[in-house]
């Protein structure tokens, strides 16, 4: 009789089993729909981010074309152009940021940087699209400031412009301000920066806030199809807060505006120089650097790049400066030509066919070659870096290619190998 009660008691266990079992399938299916909801409405969305610029590029370049566009019109159709390719740049960005993120590979550096130039160097970027708005752009330091502190500074300004700009966007009327503050942590030799971006924009309900860092999805759809934008800008731009030790937090009223305010870790103040009642006319800004056309190069480069067109152009660049360049279509000409010829420069595209530049990088060092080899790359992940350099390459530059930063590396390595000669 015990075992009928036990295999009583067992017929009754196996139905509850099965149903909390059914349960537990209906709940991972209707994630998992939510989800691939969720992204099919970001690719869709994203399609639409991306044809945007790309509409404006090739219908601008079209108009170029036409003979009876004047020097006037062709101007005006470069600057759309160039204006919705880096709209295009920063979508995909956003998209190779939100990968790492995804995949748990987003890392920052944390380095000396100049806080207060780092802040009004931002500020001198987005103040001119506030003003095209008609709004009151301001800048305040709250209290004692450090001029140096321990931090990823791109990462820093990534963070700053992407709140300044959707502060910016969602603001039709009225100010934006940047507050920046700093305060040591308690019983810890750290101190903490916190960056307040204030708008009086559309602002948010409780519920829109709840949404507001959800990869692939923005506060509300409506705003995607009045303002725009993929919604990861706050997804990345949160994740790497806490990256730098801190965390982004959000106050915000329905027809009055928001608040976001970014807290990072900064380091010990312990001999940092404090700076009381700052000002952004106090700061300055940084002057600028000399301009492409007054740096000139000599000498030999080897141009190793498997692209026709970045060929043409990077090439058009080093010899409007002064360089005699040979070009190689990739990896494994580059070394051949390294071997028949004297150079005194190597410019490294790192993808390329038969043999890439970290192989052909590694194999130059292996044989004995000491020339400066900078390495262009379109991947811009501080890790990309680190391999660039582990390869044997001396520098790095990312893709697409500022043409007046390339020449002025081109120049200090140029510098560096003659100093060494002599």
């Amino acid at each position: 009789m015990a075992h009928v009660g036990e295999e009583v008691a067992l017929g009754a266990v196996r139905p509850l089993r099965i149903l909390l079992r059914l349960l537990q399938l209906a709940t991972a299916r209707d994630r998992a729909e939510e989800a691939s909801r969720a992204k099919s409405n970001f690719l869709a969305n994203m399609s639409h981010e991306i044809r945007t610029p790309m509409t404006a590029i090739v219908g601008y370049s079209d108009l170029m074309l036409e003979p009876s566009q004047t020097l006037s019109d062709r101007q005006d159709c470069l600057q759309i152009i160039r204006r919705n390719g880096r709209h295009l740049m920063a979508l995909i960005n956003d998209i190779l940021d939100i990968s790492k993120i995804e995949a748990g590979k987003m890392t920052v550096e944390r380095l000396e940087c100049d806080l207060p130039h780092l802040v009004v160097d931002v500020a001198s970027l987005m103040r001119p699209r506030a003003v095209d708005k008609g709004l009151d752009f301001r800048l305040l330091f709250e209290g004692p400031i450090p001029q140096v502190v321990s931090t990823d500074a791109l990462r820093v300004k990534q963070i700053l412009m992407n709140l300044l700009g959707n502060a910016i966007k969602f603001t039709a009327t009225g100010v934006v301000a940047v507050k920046v503050e700093c305060a040591p942590l308690p019983d810890q030799d750290d101190s903490e920066i916190r960056f307040a971006i204030t708008d009086t924009g559309v602002g948010m309900t409780a519920e829109q806030i709840s949404r507001l860092f959800q990869p692939f999805t923005q506060a509300d759809e409506s705003m995607s199809r009045k303002f725009g934008g993929t919604g990861l800008g706050l997804t990345i731009s949160q994740r790497l807060a806490r990256l730098l030790g801190g965390d982004i937090s959000v106050r915000s009223e329905l027809g009055v505006g928001s608040t976001f305010t970014v807290a990072i870790r900064g380091g010990s103040l312990a001999n940092t120089r404090m700076l009381a009642e700052v000002s952004e006319a106090m700061i300055g800004l940084v002057p600028a650097q000399t301009t492409q056309q007054n740096i000139t190069l000599q000498g030999k480069i080897l141009l190793a790049e498997d692209g026709l067109d970045n060929q043409k152009l990077i090439s058009l660049h080093l010899r409007k400066a002064g360089a005699d360049v040979v070009i190689a279509d990739n990896g494994r000409i580059a070394v051949d030509l390294m071997k028949a010829h004297t150079f005194d420069l190597i410019v490294m595209d790192m993808q390329m066919p038969e043999l890439d530049g970290y192989g052909a990088a590694s194999e130059l060092r292996k044989r004995g070659f000491t020339l400066p080899i900078i390495a262009l790359t379109a991947h811009a992940m501080a890790e990309d870096r680190q391999r660039c350099l582990a390869a044997g390459c001396d520098d790095y530059q990312t893709k697409p290619i500022n043409r007046d930063n390339l020449i002025r590396m081109c120049r200090e390595w140029a510098d560096r190998k003659a100093a060494r000669a002599a």
